[in-house]
């Protein structure tokens, strides 16, 4: 029905791999995985054909059964969404040690509509991205234009904003693939 990989760390694994709690439900312990800690998995259906009508294939994560007791939704396959890359919720706060020992994943078949909505992390990534490479335009023009005020402070003339701005959105007009170029 479904395969997981960690990337970068694992081949495919399919649900053999898990144990099965019941017909809908499998749990991986992560002890066994080496440091450092997973921060990604990508999960994926073997067919879109292999989910009931209305139901997805949904992946929960467990940090640590003592610091989260319960299992964080982290995101859902269905026919139309046949695969993605999801992020494990690891605590932010410092004092939590980050460990696969003790962490596990959770995999189900569950109602469609019971599921919080399923957002596409790579659509929120590749927007992440393009925003960094045009901040990074920005940057590289401005300070073609940088002077030093004797106090550390770096000077750009009053208009640089504008000026960028007009020159970003004429070379965009002119040439349709120089935005594609921000979206790596």
């Amino acid at each position: 029905m479904f395969g997981l990989l960690f990337p970068e760390r694992t081949y495919p694994m399919d649900p053999s791999s898990l144990t099965q709690i019941d017909p809908t439900h499998w749990i991986l312990d992560l002890s066994p995985f080496p440091s450092p800690p997973l921060h990604q998995v990508c999960i994926f259906l073997l067919s879109p054909t292999s989910l009931p009508p209305n139901q997805a294939l949904s992946l929960y994560f467990q940090p640590s059964p003592t610091h989260t007791p319960s299992f964080l939704f982290c995101g859902a396959l269905t026919p139309d969404r046949p695969s993605a890359v999801l992020t494990l919720p690891w605590p932010t706060d410092s004092e939590t040690e980050k460990s696969n020992l003790g962490a596990k994943i959770g995999v189900c078949v569950e109602d469609l509509t019971i599921l919080p909505p399923i957002k596409d992390e790579g659509e929120g990534r590749r927007g992440e991205r393009m925003a960094l490479k045009v901040g990074e335009s920005l940057f590289n023009y401005m300070t073609s234009f940088c002077g030093a005020d004797g106090g550390g402070n770096i000077v750009v003339p009053a208009d640089i904003l504008d000026r960028w701005f007009r020159k970003f959105q004429e070379r965009a007009r002119k040439d349709p693939n120089y935005l594609k170029g921000f979206d790596l």
